[in-house]
């Protein structure tokens, strides 16, 4: 795991638990369609798999790689 992954709040999170309300916020999610950027680390993924149902998730590719 190294790079970037993007993670954008797709669906509302009412009528959900309140601590997966906590892990949006704990992503730096503010509304729906908001898109941020994180390391690809375990501790982020660890996140992201808890509401994978509201958010979806894409790599981030860097111009970097290529050269």
């Amino acid at each position: 795991m190294a790079g970037k992954i993007a993670v954008t709040w797709k669906k509302s999170s009412i009528g959900y638990k309140d601590d997966q309300k906590r892990t949006i916020q704990a992503l730096g999610l503010r509304r729906l369609g908001h898109t941020v950027e994180h390391e690809d680390n375990r501790a982020v993924r660890g996140m992201i798999t808890k509401v994978r149902h509201l958010v979806e998730v894409a790599e981030v590719v860097s111009d970097d790689a290529s050269a």
